[in-house]
């Protein structure tokens, strides 16, 4: 099994991440979307706590996420650089730090596991857009620059798009 490495913009909320709930939340929608984004992209709205996968046509997929907490959140533009389901995850150094009981390696698809069912990596190494075992972080400002979502929309956004897929944060 690969161990997925995911850096402490990924472990907000460490402590609670050990809960346990069915990855069978989900809240996407289409909606009209009114910006300069090309069919393909994903726009994530750090105010609003939404990411859109916009689909052309002046439609996009909504999807509920949890964002970054306060001086932790940023802006910018970068790319997929890799797919994983179910991964393992091994906590940074800080995280390991702030929670020394966290295991060096949380199997992929245990409920314990706060990547829940997929991760799409972002270049540069330090952030994900990534599913969880505590649904109820999504919509909120609770991680640290990771972009968490309910499990059952990080498998619909994982089928919609490829490595190279350009991700704005905004």
């Amino acid at each position: 099994m690969r161990a997925f490495l995911v850096p402490a913009a990924c472990a907000a909320a460490v402590i609670s991440a050990f809960a346990f709930a069915p990855p069978t939340a989900q809240a996407r929608e289409i909606v009209a979307f009114h910006g300069d984004a090309a069919a393909g992209t994903i726009v994530v709205r750090t105010n609003e706590r939404r990411l859109y996968y916009i689909m052309g046509d002046g439609r996009a997929v909504r999807y509920p996420v949890g964002v970054g907490k306060a001086g932790k959140r940023w802006a910018g533009q970068t790319r997929i650089d890799g797919k994983y389901i179910r991964p393992a995850w091994s906590p940074p150094a800080d995280v390991k730090r702030d929670h020394p009981s966290i295991p060096n390696l949380i199997p992929g698809g245990s409920p314990r596991n706060p990547m829940g069912e997929a991760a799409l990596t972002l270049s540069g190494g330090s952030y994900a857009i990534h599913g969880t075992n505590v649904p109820r972080s999504v919509g909120g400002f609770v991680s640290y620059g990771c972009i968490r979502m309910y499990n059952a929309d990080v498998l619909d956004l994982y089928q919609r798009v490829s490595v190279g897929t350009t991700v704005v944060v905004q």
